[in-house]
């Protein structure tokens, strides 16, 4: 099996349990399996491949997105949606999300991860809750296999229409058994359990507003059923979401999600901005998982999710960037540093969130909510998905008192270089996997035709 040597690397941040940072350290890969963890000298100086940091890096686990829905790359700025909150923006944008088709699924996916990957996520979670026309989730299955990031592909579905008092229109929901059928199979056809598969299966019924009880207690009933299925939804997101559950299942969202079963380690929700103390506690028992996305709970005036009181009642949390036309970016190392921003002004307090802490969610937290043990730190026997980044760079001039917390204090638009399963997916801040340039114009045409 080929092995790879990354040596001479300024800092290594393993958030291993002893949280090391190991300076001038080096990383020994085989296959797609981390062998070795240590300095330079302690570790063989030749591999079949050598890439030589000359101690000008920074070298981290790669970042774990929880939560996203790639399709919405074409539909970001959109002029009517710019100022709107949660369900007015949503109003405004599934008639021209109707419009979607096989290979606008398919470029979108495409494009999401090539922006993910840039900003240092190697595993993302998507949310693909609309199928209209010839759209399925196979298509951005394979878009994103050919892109080289590892993948949790979320079967999300809609089945409550406006005439049934649901918010998406009646044109893009399914039938709940053709929901239920089309999940079977793509569970049995993609889902791959093993320790470092590239490949896994959710099943996501949208949120409280666009599915029935009767779905999501089927949903889970179907997952748990399976080995290693996880359970998504979206999860008190805003004040409108707490109304909306109060007047049609008289309870909060954080009683409703347990009315149908949807707490527990194999779940995650999105959001969460309004959970209630009661629930929150009640996620921390059950080890129910939290997805946070900042930006996006900002750019729709949704408010601050509670996230020092979450992680006190030990609550998963995990960052996403959600949607591309509510961030309106798939900048993950920018959502954690939002994310540690926003701590500190909720609490009003400096302490809130310490940088350490961000990358944790970055990380760790991340692959704690996506259910992984094999990703969010690096040691013998983890997969080898890493970053670097270069601190030769402007915005890091004078901060290399605490390069790991500049990582954070300081914006970093992009890495450097990104190796996912071993694999080598960004070269000196270019993607090897696909040409960028074509994807770019193929994306912008496909987005001109979704709104004309």
């Amino acid at each position: 099996m080929p092995t790879l040597l990354i040596k001479n690397i300024h800092t290594l941040v393993t958030m291993d349990a002893a949280r090391r940072e190991i300076c001038n350290g080096a990383l020994l890969v085989r296959d797609n399996v981390i062998e070795q963890v240590g300095t330079t000298p302690e570790l063989p100086q030749t591999a079949d491949d050598v890439l030589d940091l000359q101690g000008r890096y920074i070298v981290l686990p790669g970042l774990v997105n929880t939560h996203h829905h790639f399709y919405q790359t074409l539909t970001r700025a959109v002029p009517a949606a710019q100022n709107c909150d949660l369900f007015n923006w949503l109003q405004t944008l599934y008639p021209i999300w109707a419009n979607l088709t096989s290979k606008s699924v398919y470029v979108s996916a495409q494009m999401a991860a090539v922006e993910l990957m840039l900003s240092g996520c190697t595993t993302a979670s998507d949310h693909l809750y609309i199928y209209p026309n010839d759209s399925t989730l196979d298509d951005e299955i394979q878009a994103v296999q050919e892109v080289g990031l590892r993948f949790h592909a979320s079967r999300g579905s809609m089945s409550v229409g406006q005439s049934q008092g649901g918010l998406p229109p009646d044109s893009v929901v399914e039938k709940e058994s053709d929901i239920l059928k089309d999940s079977q199979r793509l569970i049995e056809q993609y889902h791959d359990n093993t320790r470092h598969a590239m490949l896994r299966i959710t099943l996501a019924p949208c949120s409280p507003f666009s599915v029935s009880p009767d779905l999501m207690r089927e949903s889970a009933t179907l997952a748990r059923s399976y080995p290693g299925i996880r359970l998504h939804t979206h999860l008190a997101e805003n004040k409108s979401d707490i109304e909306y559950s109060l007047t049609t299942f008289g309870m909060t969202p954080g009683d409703y999600a347990e009315s149908v079963g949807w707490v527990g380690e194999d779940v995650w929700h999105a959001h969460c901005v309004q959970l209630d103390d009661r629930a929150i506690q009640q996620f921390g028992k059950t080890g129910t998982g939290v997805a946070h996305c900042p930006c996006s709970n900002m750019r729709l005036a949704s408010g601050m999710a509670p996230i020092r009181k979450m992680l006190d009642h030990r609550v998963p949390v995990g960052l996403g960037v959600d949607g591309s036309a509510s961030n309106d970016t798939s900048n993950l190392l920018n959502e954690a540093r939002t994310a540690f921003l926003m701590a500190r002004v909720r609490e009003l307090d400096a302490s809130a969130m310490t940088a350490r802490e961000a990358l944790e969610l970055a990380t760790l937290g991340g692959a704690k909510v996506l259910g992984r043990d094999d990703i969010g730190y690096l040691a013998p026997g983890m997969s080898a998905d890493f970053i670097a980044i270069n601190l030769d760079r402007p915005e890091f001039a004078g901060a290399l008192h605490d390069p790991i917390a500049a990582m954070i204090f300081c914006q970093v638009n992009s890495v450097d270089y990104s190796f996912i399963n071993g694999r080598k997916v960004v070269d000196q801040g270019r993607v090897t996997t696909i040409e960028v340039p074509k994807l770019v114009e193929e994306h912008n045409r496909l987005a001109h035709q979704l709104l004309h």
